[in-house]
């Protein structure tokens, strides 16, 4: 689990580099449900071919999570909890589930990139790891997010 004193150096780190970020520290989070998804999905971020991201929605409400907003900042943890990136948010767009465009799946960079990829990758994840006891529908609204990472450590 990290520690307070990990993030509160990375974003000191940060501040060094990009000093016109505000003082207050962003949450910090991982991407994915377990470690092994962390460290695979935080790598695309490093390597430049992760810039984007989806939720569910329903995850979101079920756990009282706020919708991301363009401008907001992120610290993101590898799946040991260390600070890796810190993202700004671009854009974010609610669609059902089977109304994600490709350029949406390309841009989070998984599998292959194609949309067919995004789908059979999310529809699992969603089917394995939902937090909100409606799982998978292809209804669901998708919370799509692109970000750009703003500073980073390999």
């Amino acid at each position: 689990m990290h520690t307070d004193s990990a993030i509160d150096r990375f974003w000191r780190e940060c501040r060094a580099h990009l000093p016109a970020l505000p003082a207050e520290t962003p949450e910090a989070w991982a991407f994915g449900a377990t470690p092994e998804h962390a460290d695979g999905l935080v790598e695309l971020v490093l390597v430049g071919t992760k810039r984007a991201t989806a939720s569910s929605m329903w995850d979101c409400e079920h756990v009282g999570e706020a919708i991301p907003v363009p401008g907001e900042l992120s610290i993101i943890l590898d799946g040991r909890d260390t600070p890796r990136a810190l993202n700004e948010t671009m854009t974010v767009d609610v669609v059902p589930f089977d109304e994600v465009t490709a350029d949406h799946a390309c841009a989070e960079g998984e599998g292959d990139r194609t949309l067919a990829a995004w789908r059979d990758i999310h529809e699992r994840f969603w089917r394995d790891h939902s937090e909100d006891p409606r799982g998978f529908d292809p209804q669901m609204p998708v919370v799509c997010e692109t970000f750009r990472v703003l500073y980073s450590v390999c």
